[in-house]
């Protein structure tokens, strides 16, 4: 803040604040409500955020995935080098879904509007959401460059002073299997970001607000003295983490070096494999912006996003290194190596911060679901599920709560009517779950059958069929992940048919648990067995509980 700016006052900062939060969620409830896909509507795999003249992100929508949040600043500014702001007239939008300057892949679509008070430009906003279907051969891993993924859209104006350019939606309708959802979920994100125009000049209407630019520093200042404050406390120091994961055939080496000096922290991805020839290479600002949400997450997860949280923050990655893949390479299920990113930094720095020590997740998997309705129509769309939370000190894993990310799964009525796939089952999975002091978050089993009546792709991705969920100071790890058909395992990140009648089944994985079984008390071992995380057996097996029935 400049000596010459008026100082806003705490509960003045705390009011605008709240406000602008509840303006950002009004915005995504309105991509919600009018998106056509269930990727949209149901998993809010999407995200809003305000920025302000000067490209800084100020708020974002409450429920938002965390990398788009990471991925938004670096996106309108790459927006801007292509169209300058002296350029952009009131009712333009501007749209791209370019890996290396959207969010890493190319299903998710990055739109964006200027907001005019005047002729004055005073900030922006900006939405991205997951589509539904872009063309090639589909989000999936299947892709070996980018080029067989899809529609590759340059940074564009959408929209003309408030005239939609008809041959960009026709070229999105040219290359979508689900035309209609794929260009409502479009112009969805036009019509959201209308939205957000307006109440964002009534905002500043009503508290007498001619530029945001006060309001940003002094949001941004905030975040980022809480941070620093935050990273003072922790010890001084480099700490390191290296360990494999899986690829689509050959493990992946993610290493991390995370170095705390005062109040500023610096993460190098330097010893990370090189790219691989499948699409699972992770663009660097989707590294990047998970990376950012680790150390968000262990300083100050209450107070909203913004781009101060994130000033404190230096973050490297070797070029043509898996986390900071260059063009032509894959990058389509870039999240099956990119969320290990946020573990990466959180195992490098159990030892500087051990009260926020946490044991590992057992993840989200996706299957991408193509095919034809019983009824004739198309289907493409994405069907999302959760293994267990990892465990912390004194507080168990929370079942089938996805992390890094948090796209939520669509209801069993909502997608057998989308579909016309029948889930058979869907249940909790005792023992899945590390057992530990804390116990690990169990997953689930869920079993859907064809009944299209027709042949149905699915392309699997999935992790954590390797190398389970670790757990942490003694904390056992969790139960790898599955995926079958018809009772006989598949590859995890693979392309496959089932046939009329043919039933697959997703086995999610569970969280590493922390500190040593024998602490856990018993009583909450027998808590356990009635709620159905525990067997009987595994109660003996792991606790050293034994019961002759269930308590």
């Amino acid at each position: 803040m400049t000596n010459t700016e008026p100082r806003i006052d705490a509960v003045s900062l705390g009011i605008m604040w709240d406000r602008l939060v509840s303006l950002t969620d009004e915005i995504l409830t309105s991509l919600v409500r009018s998106s056509f896909s269930s990727i949209a509507r149901e998993s809010y795999d999407l995200s809003v955020v305000v920025l302000d003249a000067e490209c800084n992100a100020i708020a974002q929508g409450s429920y938002s995935v965390p990398s788009f949040t990471g991925t938004a600043a670096p996106t309108l500014r790459h927006m801007l080098r292509k169209f300058p702001p002296e350029t952009l007239r009131p009712g333009d939008v501007i749209a791209t879904n370019d890996s290396w300057m959207g969010t890493g892949h190319l299903f998710d679509i990055s739109v964006m509007r200027p907001v005019f008070r005047g002729d004055r430009l005073v900030g922006y906003t900006l939405s991205i959401s997951h589509l539904p279907d872009i063309g090639g051969v589909g989000f999936s891993t299947e892709a070996t460059e980018i080029f067989h993924e899809g529609l590759r859209l340059p940074i564009c104006k959408l929209a003309r002073e408030g005239e939609v350019d008809r041959f960009i939606l026709d070229l999105f309708r040219a290359n979508s299997r689900v035309p209609d959802q794929t260009v409502g979920d479009v112009m969805a994100n036009i019509t959201c970001n209308e939205v957000g125009g307006r109440q964002l000049l009534e905002f500043m209407d009503d508290y007498g607000i001619a530029d945001l630019g006060p309001l940003s520093r002094a949001i941004r200042g905030h975040a980022e003295a809480a941070m620093r404050e935050k990273i003072r406390a922790w010890r001084d120091g480099t700490y390191t983490y290296e360990a494999d994961h899986e690829g689509v055939d050959e493990p992946i080496r993610i290493a991390a070096s995370v170095t705390v000096e005062g109040d500023g922290v610096a993460i190098d991805f330097a010893g990370t494999s090189g790219c691989v020839n499948r699409g699972i290479n992770v663009p660097f600002v989707y590294t990047r912006a998970m990376a950012n949400y680790a150390i968000k997450c262990l300083t100050i997860p209450t107070i909203p996003n913004n781009e101060g949280s994130i000033a404190p923050i230096a973050i490297t990655a070797p070029e043509g290194c898996i986390l900071n893949a260059l063009p032509p390479s894959a990058t389509g299920g870039r999240h099956l190596v990119g969320h290990f990113v946020t573990p990466a930094v959180f195992n490098a720095l159990a030892e500087a911060v051990p009260a926020m020590a946490q044991a590992d997740c057992g993840m989200v998997s996706i299957a991408n679901f193509r095919g034809t309705h019983r009824d004739g129509r198309q289907i493409s769309t994405l069907y999302f599920a959760a293994g267990g939370f990892g465990a912390l000190e004194g507080h168990d894993g929370a079942a089938t709560t996805p992390g890094p990310t948090n796209m939520a799964v669509v209801p069993v009525e909502i997608w057998e009517g989308l579909t016309s796939l029948t889930i058979e089952r869907k249940e909790l999975t005792a023992d899945s779950g590390g057992p530990g002091a804390s116990r690990g978050g169990i997953g689930q089993e869920t079993v859907m059958r064809n009944d299209t009546g027709h042949p149905v792709t699915v392309f699997t991705m999935a992790y954590r069929t390797r190398f389970p969920a670790r757990g942490l100071l003694g904390g056992k790890d969790g139960r790898l992940r599955e995926n079958r058909i018809n009772g006989e395992n598949i590859h995890p990140k693979g392309q496959f048919t089932l046939l009329p009648g043919d039933r697959i089944s997703f086995l999610e994985a569970g969280g590493g648990g922390f500190g040593d079984p024998a602490a856990r008390p018993r009583e909450l071992v027998l808590r356990d067995i009635r709620n159905g995380s525990v067997s009987l057996a595994g109660a003996k097996r792991d606790y050293g509980v034994e019961l002759d029935s269930t308590p």
